[in-house]
């Protein structure tokens, strides 16, 4: 591939009206022109015969942080997380790390600390879970949102309310070749969210001796 054309591909941020973060760019061809708004419909795990609502969103970067954290609040105030990280493996596979139980205002002011880490790292991702609801919030390391809940009206309501709209059809960023960014400065901010947050594990999956 030739690098010049390559690097003026990977400037561009903005499509029309949506803007991209840092860490997500589609492939030189674009097979999937970027775009905001949501889509429903149901997740079903045919293995164990499990069906849920599912909605999911691509959200435009100047909003896209308020409204991850909007979508937090019907999950109520005692949560689990699950931090998500794909650096030195490839985006095709990543590692959980866990914390269950951890107040929700606590977990947000964790995000909002790192908030450049999250929005513009391209190997990091967030699922939220409510403690005492079936509900989960996916922040993915695309920076696109999902939830999964019995109930998808309240968030709907704040997709609504932050101007996203419902789409028939919507063509997300993941679904198509595309292009992830990291550095080795956001690895190591990573390792800093999972001492921060405390998640479990930690030291089994990286071993760096600095967090030793």
């Amino acid at each position: 591939m030739n690098a010049d054309p390559l690097a003026a591909h990977l400037c561009v941020n903005r499509y029309g009206d949506f803007t991209l973060t840092d860490a997500i760019r589609p492939a030189l061809d674009v097979p999937v022109r970027p775009r905001e708004g949501y889509r429903i419909e149901i997740f079903r795990d045919r293995t164990n015969r499990f069906r849920l609502p599912m909605l999911s969103a691509a959200v435009s970067s100047e909003r896209l942080f308020d409204t991850f954290l909007a979508l937090l609040e019907p999950l109520g105030d005692l949560v689990h997380v699950v931090l998500e990280s794909s650096h030195g493996t490839g985006a095709d596979r990543h590692t959980d790390l866990r914390r269950n139980q951890i107040d929700r205002p606590v977990l947000e002011s964790h995000f909002c600390e790192f908030e450049d880490l999250l929005m513009n790292d391209g190997c990091t991702g967030i699922a939220v879970l409510g403690a005492r609801r079936p509900i989960e919030v996916q922040f993915d390391e695309h920076k696109l949102l999902y939830v999964y809940a019995p109930d998808l009206r309240p968030f709907q309501r704040v997709l609504k309310k932050a101007g996203v709209r419902r789409r028939k059809s919507l063509a997300l960023i993941a679904e198509a070749e595309h292009l992830h960014h990291s550095t080795d400065e956001r690895e190591d901010q990573f390792k800093q969210l999972c001492l921060r947050v405390g998640v479990g594990d930690f030291d089994r999956v990286f071993s760096d001796e600095s967090f030793s």
